[in-house]
């Protein structure tokens, strides 16, 4: 069994920056490639960032590009999330995803797809204040 433990959310003011982190636990393995996404005003998870495994790299969406960057640690197959320049409307709860089967790369590039990974974390709410 895997389990993503994320940690690292709080309440910055804006302009300010906080870095998530996303450890994975479990079986050893070594992963395709680690995502995060923020739950957005629809309730439905919105891709923010992602790293590929494989060769270092990394994909945003472009509300964050220049802003937010992907970092990894590979001994601990950790996944950080560093948050600059951050604005209200990165108000969010933000969670990271692990692609083990190879997903993402189906086809093309599917970072950005929810589907494309088989495990979640718990969520790590970002409060961003005026």
């Amino acid at each position: 069994q895997v389990q993503l433990v994320e940690s690292g959310g709080g309440l910055v003011q804006a302009g300010g920056s906080l870095r998530l982190s996303c450890t994975a636990r479990g079986r050893t393995f070594k992963p395709y490639a680690m995502g995060w996404f923020r739950r957005g005003p629809g309730k439905e998870r919105q891709f923010v960032g992602a790293l590929d495994w494989n060769d270092g790299t990394t994909y945003y969406t472009d509300s964050v590009k220049g802003r937010f960057t992907c970092s990894r640690d590979n001994a601990e197959t950790t996944v950080y999330l560093h948050m600059d320049s951050l604005k209200p409307e990165d108000t969010d709860v933000y969670y990271c995803a692990l692609d083990l089967r190879g997903a993402t790369s189906y086809g093309g590039s599917l970072y950005h797809q929810t589907g494309a990974y088989e495990y979640w974390g718990q969520g790590t709410q970002v409060t961003v204040s005026s």
